[in-house]
């Protein structure tokens, strides 16, 4: 099929596609080799036309490409301020926990309406190296840490484990 400059404005009712454009350009340059290279006045015409539609999709990409880069910013704005927020209410959760901790501390284990609160006892093993611990204590992920279970059972039947003890805690409890 052979580029006709009549049949070519019919088609351009609607804005073609950067690949549209790049394939008119390849049959036009075809067009122009195949006729030994000398370019007809309908052909620079063509020419002309599709730079300017290259340059009008280029330019409309590149405001895409903008306003695009500008809503990930407002995303990536959007996720801190509510990392931020979120860092807020977690803060204000363990003051108010802490608070309440204290309360019952100082007061005992009290109940208001159907919420009791109180406190329970627990222990976690701190474990200063885990290198430094025997094979046979020691759980094998991606990265090495301690089996602080079996650790913990060790040193509650009063067995030293070097580098390691057991921590007492007092938490809140709400029920």
């Amino acid at each position: 099929m052979r580029w006709q400059l009549k049949t070519w404005q019919k088609n351009q009712i609607n804005m073609n596609s950067l690949y549209q454009i790049n394939q008119d350009l390849l049959e036009i340059f075809q067009w122009i080799d195949e006729q030994g290279g000398e370019i007809t006045d309908d052909q620079e015409l063509l020419l002309i036309i599709k730079e300017g539609e290259l340059q009008q999709k280029a330019v409309a990409y590149h405001e895409v490409i903008g306003a695009s880069e500008s809503f990930i910013s407002r995303i990536d704005d959007e996720i801190k301020r509510l990392q931020a927020l979120k860092k807020q209410k977690q803060g204000l959760i363990s003051r108010l926990k802490d608070n309440l901790l204290n309360a019952v501390k100082v007061f005992g284990e009290f109940e208001v309406g159907t919420v009791t609160f109180g406190t329970r006892k627990s222990s976690s093993v701190e474990v200063e190296d885990v290198n430094a611990l025997p094979n046979e204590l020691k759980k094998t992920k991606v990265t090495e840490s301690a089996d602080k279970a079996a650790i913990k059972k060790l040193l509650k039947e009063g067995a030293v484990v070097p580098g390691c003890q057991i921590i007492e805690s007092v938490n809140l409890k709400i029920k």
